[in-house]
């Protein structure tokens, strides 16, 4: 149970139980030592059975007590782990009157605050992928260009070069084309045209090539020709899981091997990212990069669960329904 402002930390059932046993007490005590008549007192097989009566109350005021609190200790323990990225949290409606109102207002609010997280979610996420597509499509048509053009012009002036500067210039023309590799690889990132044009199985299979080869950790892909006809957001969302999941694994696993599965059927695709690495501690928070899994996976209905992997790491598993709506 929550403590109270007054910092008492004792639940509110044992309070109320122990007022009563109290009242109960101070009632037989009176009875007791109170002359019942004139210049009698309560003997002692009266005040036993004044104490058995006393005990019998007590229980019964227990049994009685114990399974109206019950359900107020249950809301308040849900209330204390409550977390909107942790979607379906409700507590069972087992007490009628007060309690079970206050029940269904929990659960009523908390369906409330979801789906205003999702809604908001959905609109910072439509901000955040214009906000990428336009960094871009800078990058790709201004710097690249203007990448490209110099790349042009030190191939020209190379032609007309002492050997000194022609060594000078081939260096400067590796380093402009290195730069201009980059990007188009940070393009490519934060806008995935292939997943456009080509489908989620292709912009996986590219995303994980592309991995491997800046990282040197290899990508054992297990992923489908073909899915059913998904949400354009439900993609996206599955394709930045995947980025997420692989992009933390090579910071923080030090995995030898990642593998990247996707599977479905007529109801649910279901993506995961396994890796071999040294696993994280579940006593800790989760950092910024897995609550931003949890929250593009409330965006679109999903499930997500971050656990221990078959294979010593961690394994980051993503279900969405395929008729999810964003």
């Amino acid at each position: 149970m929550l403590p109270d402002r007054s910092g008492n930390h004792m639940p509110l059932f044992w309070r109320v139980f122990l007022a009563n046993a109290t009242i109960l007490l101070a009632g037989i005590l009176v009875l007791a030592f109170t002359p019942i008549r004139v210049s009698k007192h309560a003997t002692l097989p009266e005040i036993i059975d004044l104490l058995g009566v006393l005990a019998l109350m007590i229980v019964v005021n227990w049994l009685i007590l114990r399974p109206l609190f019950r359900p107020l200790e249950r809301l308040a323990g849900r209330m204390e782990e409550a977390d909107l990225l942790h979607g379906g949290q409700r507590v069972p409606i087992e007490s009628a009157g007060e309690v079970g109102a206050l029940v269904r207002a929990f659960n009523t609010m908390m369906e409330r605050l979801e789906t205003e997280r999702r809604e908001a979610g959905a609109r910072a996420l439509n901000a955040q992928e214009e906000e990428r597509q336009r960094i871009a499509r800078g990058l790709h048509d201004e710097v690249g260009q203007t990448m490209t053009g110099v790349l042009l012009l030190l191939k020209r002036l190379a032609q007309h070069a002492t050997p000194e500067q022609h060594a000078a210039l081939s260096e400067a023309q590796a380093a402009v084309k290195e730069s201009l590799e980059d990007v188009r690889r940070t393009a490519q990132e934060l806008r995935p045209e292939i997943l456009d044009h080509l489908g989620l199985p292709s912009a996986l299979t590219n995303l994980a090539n592309t991995f491997s080869d800046r990282t040197g950790i290899p990508v054992r892909g297990q992923l489908p020709a073909q899915l059913p006809k998904l949400d354009p957001k439900v993609e996206l969302v599955l394709y930045r899981v995947a980025q997420e999941g692989l992009t933390n694994a090579a910071r923080h696993s030090g995995a030898s091997e990642i593998t990247l599965t996707l599977e479905h059927d007529a109801d649910i695709v279901v993506l995961r990212v396994l890796d071999n690495g040294r696993g994280f501690d579940g006593r800790k928070a989760e950092g910024g990069g897995l609550r931003g899994v949890r929250e593009r996976a409330l965006i679109v209905g999903g499930a997500v669960a971050i656990k221990p992997a078959s294979t010593g790491g961690v394994e980051i598993r993503l279900q969405v329904p395929v008729e999810a709506e964003s």
